[in-house]
């Protein structure tokens, strides 16, 4: 009976630990940041340049850190939203009214911001990894277009 019970023991430690690991690494996972090299201005210009170049709607950029303030947030450093939008993923996944629930998650948004080091940095979703955690056309949208298109927008901050 204490072989059972040390394996039960061990198997639920096992199950704990996963959770445990999983709810520490997944925000480092679902939310990716990369630095850029250019200034807020000029890198939420050329992400939305790209974006646009590449069939997507800018539907706003929205200055965050204006909106903290003016509701008495206090003062930040910038902090951009660049709303994207792609009519054709859009509709490939909200035609299914089992995937309606993801438009919380509409449209595609990318923060441009400062930090206290006085760096702009890059913010996103991992399209790629949240499109296999829905699975069937989401995953093929979100995990196979949405991903390589995102990957592409950031380039412009390579050129």
């Amino acid at each position: 009976m204490s072989k059972v019970r040390g394996v039960v023991l061990g198997g639920l430690a096992g199950v704990a630990l996963a959770a445990a690991a999983g709810i520490h690494f997944m925000p480092g996972l679902i939310l990716t940041e990369q630095p850029s090299p250019f200034g807020v201005e000029e890198t939420v210009a050329k992400l939305q340049q790209k974006a646009v170049d590449m069939g997507w709607v800018v539907s706003g950029v929205i200055p965050l850190n204006d909106s903290v303030k003016k509701h008495g947030g206090g003062d930040l450093p910038p902090v951009r939203l660049i709303n994207l939008c792609q009519a054709n993923h859009a509709f490939s996944i909200l035609q299914e009214d089992a995937n309606k629930v993801l438009s919380v998650m509409m449209p595609c948004t990318i923060s441009v911001y400062e930090k206290t080091d006085g760096k702009t940095y890059v913010g996103t979703m991992n399209a790629g990894l949240l499109g296999k955690m829905f699975g069937g056309t989401v995953a093929r949208v979100m995990g196979g277009e949405v991903a390589a298109q995102q990957k592409e927008f950031l380039s412009a901050l390579q050129e």
